[in-house]
């Protein structure tokens, strides 16, 4: 039996937590506040200050094997992010002492609708636009998930030299300043088989026509979710990180990143 640390934002907690029930490893979890992806170098900061203490936990258990029922190996195989880039969030992440796994994704709306070929069905023609889900519903700090797509894909080489002339905050500034928002005319729901039956599709119908908007319902899929967890990890879909690399964006539709 493997064991796996799993560190993911809270958007997808109903959907994880159903996922770990049903996996043979032992998976230990642990949910950030979704917010963290509006402040990039603030998740990356959170993110490794909890990879670095999970390794240093982790190698500690390792000296003391009667802790871990007589174990001698390290407390666990991998740490498993529940993160896509997210607006360039995990660029720099290192991985110390234990590996780290997540998904080949730009952002949780891939990871919602189960895969970058679905994202691309559905979002190809607008990368930003903005969605919503049970997770943004009952944690978010508005009800829709406005993506940063627009800056990490297409443009993202424009915004990445942005980032390295002005730093990560007046980059979002100069960014949002020259690509301002447009107003939608629809509003986008994605809705899992762990989350249908809470009624927040809806309650999103409802929302859409107040506003005059289009209501559109996409079926959404756990697939790479629980394939994360599940730790078959195809190098199409998932990126490993040795421990010492980083990982380091790449900014395309296929390859997300990879590891340095």
């Amino acid at each position: 039996m493997r064991r796996y640390k799993l560190i993911s934002c809270n958007v997808f907690q109903r959907e994880l937590c159903a996922a770990i029930a049903g996996q043979p490893h032992l998976i230990d979890p642990e949910f950030l506040a979704l917010g963290l992806h509006e402040r990039p170098e603030l998740l990356r900061t959170a993110l490794q200050e909890r990879i670095d203490a999970v390794s240093a936990a982790s190698d500690a258990a390792a000296d003391t094997p009667a802790a871990w029922g007589g174990a001698t190996e390290k407390a666990y195989d991998a740490i498993l992010l529940g993160y896509g880039l997210c607006g360039n969030g995990l660029a720099g992440l290192q991985a110390r002492s234990i590996p780290l796994v997540l998904p080949r994704a730009h952002d949780c709306c891939t990871l919602l609708l189960g895969s970058r070929a679905a994202f691309l069905e559905h979002f190809g023609e607008s990368l930003s636009a903005s969605w919503s889900s049970a997770g943004y519903i009952e944690r978010g700090s508005t009800y829709f998930r406005s993506s940063d797509l627009g800056r990490s894909v297409g443009y993202g080489l424009e915004y990445a030299e942005l980032v390295e002339k002005y730093g990560e905050e007046n980059a979002a500034f100069v960014w949002e300043t020259m690509h301002p928002e447009i107003d939608e005319t629809k509003l986008r729901f994605i809705e899992t088989d762990e989350t249908a039956g809470l009624g927040y599709s809806e309650r999103m119908r409802s929302q859409a026509a107040e506003e005059g908007k289009e209501f559109v319902l996409y079926r959404g899929s756990t697939r790479l979710l629980r394939a994360l967890l599940a730790g078959s990890w195809d190098e199409e879909e998932f990126l490993f990180v040795p421990p010492g690399a980083k990982v380091e964006p790449s900014y395309d539709h296929d390859r997300i990143f990879d590891a340095r």
